[in-house]
């Protein structure tokens, strides 16, 4: 029996992480947004790739909360796109109404469900849900992490010319300008890249990397990135229904690890079926434990200015 996995808003990430779903083929996915038609003529073109691509998954969309009931996985895209000049921190006070009649919807048809945030900016909107749903931070993260990892090992294989699967990464922090590549984590075959490349190449990468989703929102205009996010949203997907126990970097409520506690930042954890099972505590340098801390700092000021009644969201 394939898992139910539901998709809250059929934008362009919302729409690309469905596919990508489906053509996996061990989940059953359902397509949720408010405008009428919109996930419902998604669902149908994904569904009648089927055929070519060669899976039977179910694709339904949808405007009704009613057909996620039951769903093992919600993944959670709804809100407003980051438009060319905006910051993330903007974007707060739009999504944050959103983000909490989205929340309380979806626990109401499935309680027992792992939810995956992506609405930015992220790391606020997954303590907010936090906040409404009083889930417990196993069953409720956020996906920066990875798509952070992913486009600074797409820059490093760029610069060196060898396979993005020889390259392996590491990024904590936030998502956005305080996230916290860790070169000396990072490595090409096991060769650390400090070995390979100059410290100004690998600083030039890490600026690349900070800006990655400002470069592509900047390029495009009218859209930000969702070829790569809904990439790293099916892999989370993935770790959890086929309990994986990957380690991958995600947007984790704190409490105590790394020295910090009371605010979600991004840290290394092990994915599987229970959701987060692990939080894998590196060990930083003064340096960069300042910069992790500076990050959580940023988190806790966006949460200050939604005035939660319960800050750690329990």
């Amino acid at each position: 029996m394939r898992s139910k996995v539901s998709i809250i808003g059929a934008g362009m990430v919302g729409g690309t992480c469905a596919q990508r779903i489906a053509e996996r083929g061990y989940a059953d996915v359902v397509l949720l947004d408010i405008i009428d038609g919109l996930p419902q003529g998604k669902a149908l073109d994904i569904l009648e790739s089927g055929p070519i691509v060669g899976f039977d998954s179910k694709v339904v969309g949808t405007n009704d909360y009613k057909d996620t009931a039951d769903s093992d996985v919600v993944v959670i895209t709804s809100g407003v796109p980051r438009k060319t000049g905006m910051s993330r921190d903007e974007l707060l006070l739009t999504n944050m109404k959103i983000i909490r009649e989205v929340s309380l919807k979806v626990i109401q048809y499935s309680p027992n469900c792992i939810i995956i945030m992506v609405a930015n900016p992220l790391d606020a909107m997954v303590q907010l849900a936090l906040h409404e749903t009083k889930f417990s931070r196993t069953r409720l993260f956020g996906q920066s992490g990875i798509l952070d990892t992913a486009r600074f090992r797409t820059f490093v294989a760029q610069e060196l010319g060898v396979s993005v699967g020889d390259v392996s990464a590491c990024v904590l922090g936030r998502h956005g300008a305080a996230m916290l590549p860790l070169p000396r984590f990072c490595n090409v075959a096991g060769v650390p890249l400090t070995e390979l490349l100059s410290q100004e190449k690998i600083n030039g990468i890490i600026q690349r990397t900070v800006k990655g989703g400002a470069e592509i929102v900047g390029l495009m205009k009218v859209s930000s990135a969702f070829y790569a996010p809904s990439a790293a949203v099916a892999q989370m997907v993935e770790a959890i229904i086929l309990d994986k126990k990957q380690i991958l970097p995600c947007a984790t409520y704190l409490e105590g690890e790394y020295g910090i506690s009371g605010v979600v930042v991004g840290v290394p954890v092990k994915l599987g079926k229970g959701g987060i099972e692990q939080i894998i505590e590196l060990k930083l340098t003064p340096e960069e434990n300042a910069a992790l801390k500076r990050a959580a700092n940023e988190v806790r000021e966006l949460v200050s200015v939604m005035k939660l009644d319960n800050p750690e969201g329990k």
